[in-house]
């Protein structure tokens, strides 16, 4: 029963994607990534404040339902998060993709639906790609402590 549900949560964020726009204006980080194992591709638009909260995050792109559903969940996870707590969504979004690890600090929200991928090794970088997106674009910033 929560395997059906969590598979029409991901068809939803894939079909109705939240966030999926361009962000224009001044002092927006912008990223172009494309996956390298499937050629899923998107780019990343990053509104910070002063205090490095995100503002506004958004994405363009075409891919698979994981990679597409993922990046929506991302963004509906981090507006409005410190570079800090969206480092530490990213970290535990690693852990429950590659390890299958849930954490008990972290709450990732619809992106739990996302646990299963765990066991589709061939489809980790697919639920990953907006989240190595996002180590790119702030990589750099000493705020986001970037678990890489």
């Amino acid at each position: 029963m929560l395997d059906q549900l969590y598979r029409q949560l991901v068809v939803d964020h894939s079909k109705n994607r939240r966030n999926h726009r361009k962000i224009e204006g001044e002092q927006i980080k912008q990223l172009h990534y494309k996956n390298p194992t499937c050629g899923d591709v998107m780019t990343l638009f990053l509104k910070l404040t002063e205090a490095k909260q995100i503002e506004d995050i958004s994405f363009i792109g075409e891919g698979c339902s994981i990679s597409m559903a993922s990046a929506s969940m991302m963004t509906e996870l981090l507006k409005g998060r410190s570079l800090k707590e969206a480092a530490n969504l990213r970290q535990a979004m690693e852990g429950l993709i590659r390890n299958g690890e849930i954490s008990e600090e972290v709450d990732l929200g619809d992106a739990l639906a996302l646990e299963g991928v765990h066991k589709l090794r061939a489809r980790h970088n697919c639920a990953l790609m907006a989240w190595q997106a996002l180590d790119r674009a702030v990589g750099d910033e000493p705020e986001y402590e970037n678990s890489n």
